[in-house]
């Protein structure tokens, strides 16, 4: 949790995001914001990017009065990945905590889990990494998730072109998580497939605990597959990269944005560059604008930060930094800390000048997706660094 002393209206000071303490007597009452997400397992790098780029929104916001005259206060809470943890979390930040608003980390099962409870107690939900088309597009009447991260169905289309384009797929065969983002992203990728006259040559899952999927690849190879499209978090990606590479096959991998959120680069090996991911932002300009200007708050903020290679995964840091300023102007639309108002102050949103793009009306009620399919780019692992494709 993160605390602050505050004077006459001016908030000053460094948060600490862990300690549970008390606002001084005199400081206005704080809008608490909760955030579940992971932090700790294999995606925990997922986390603690999503924590840093919302603390810097944080410190940045109340460095200049706040939101309606009050400072933000970050709550988190551990889902470990896992949909029954980030539902009790969620409930616990809601209604014990009372967060205005709740932000949500790297696991779109864990979303959706946490959806159904967020539209019933109308509590505004802001994704910043989850890609699960159903999130945002849940079928509520009231809808109360919103999102500045990618999106499954536009992504599959993003990884379809990009393997024609650049190693002129033929014979593409899927390779999944086997949860509901994999399904979500099979059916994005099907039809992006069938839009352009492709046939895919098979569907291999794989589940988090496989040490070995050369079944699977081996059923792909077999099948005359010439690209393999991958979705897949952090250690299932890793494991297809090892088992590739036993395997001695040299086939083209496009993936979903899965192995950014951890230590892909560690787990998969000297091979982990074949693998070209897509991504929302990357640091690729440390020393001018806005990107500049972040990267030394962080590296005044988080002193382990030396280099760009320290603030892998980039994208949930400016995901969640882009999530929290809008945010703050939806309270500000809202005048109020009602999620319904809040919400609603969501739509009311102009343009802001953000670190992935200038956002103009990014939300209305028939959109609550702020990042489009032109904000993309393909990225790969060097020397443990996500940097662009070349």
């Amino acid at each position: 949790m993160i605390k602050k002393t505050f004077k006459k209206g001016f908030y000053t000071g460094i948060y600490s995001v862990f300690a549970l303490g008390t606002i001084t007597a005199h400081a206005a009452e704080p809008i608490k914001v909760g955030l579940v997400v992971a932090l700790s397992g294999q995606s925990a790098k997922s986390g603690e990017a999503i924590t840093r780029g919302l603390t810097i929104a944080i410190d940045e916001i109340n460095a200049t009065g706040g939101v309606l005259g009050r400072p933000l206060e970050l709550i988190r809470r551990d889902d470990e990945s896992n949909p029954s943890k980030g539902l009790l979390a969620s409930r616990e930040l809601i209604q014990r905590e009372k967060v205005s608003v709740l932000f949500g980390g790297l696991d779109t099962p864990v979303s959706l889990a946490i959806v159904p409870v967020i539209n019933q107690l109308k509590m505004p939900f802001m994704g910043v990494w989850v890609a699960g088309t159903p999130i945002t597009k849940n079928g509520a009447k009231d809808n109360y998730a919103f999102r500045v991260s990618a999106v499954d169905e536009i992504v599959d289309e993003a990884l379809v072109e990009y393997s024609i384009d650049n190693y002129a797929m033929k014979k593409p065969g899927m390779i999944l998580i086997n949860n509901p983002w994999g399904e979500s992203n099979e059916k994005g990728i099907a039809m992006a497939l069938k839009a352009r006259g492709i046939e895919y040559t098979g569907i291999e899952r794989i589940e988090n605990s496989d040490l070995d999927v050369i079944p699977q690849l081996t059923r792909l190879k077999e099948a005359g597959t010439d690209t393999l499209l991958m979705v897949a978090n952090v250690a299932p990606s890793a494991q297809v990269v090892k088992s590739l590479e036993r395997m001695g096959w040299d086939v083209p991998v496009v993936s979903h944005w899965g192995p950014a959120g951890g230590r892909f680069g560690e787990l998969a090996g000297p091979t982990a560059d074949r693998v070209h991911f897509i991504q929302t932002f990357t640091f690729t300009d440390v020393e001018t604008g806005k990107g500049g200007d972040i990267f030394k708050k962080l590296q005044a903020k988080f002193p382990e930060i030396k280099s760009v290679a320290d603030v892998t995964p980039a994208v949930g840091i400016a995901n969640a930094y882009d999530a929290m300023h809008l945010t703050a102007l939806a309270i500000e639309k809202a005048g109020s800390t009602k999620g319904s108002a809040i919400r609603d102050g969501y739509y009311e949103i102009g343009q802001y000048d953000g670190l992935i793009k200038t956002f103009n009306k990014p939300f209305s009620k028939d959109q609550h997706d702020a990042i489009g399919p032109n904000d993309y780019l393909f990225t790969h692992f060097v020397d443990n660094q996500i940097v662009p494709v070349k």
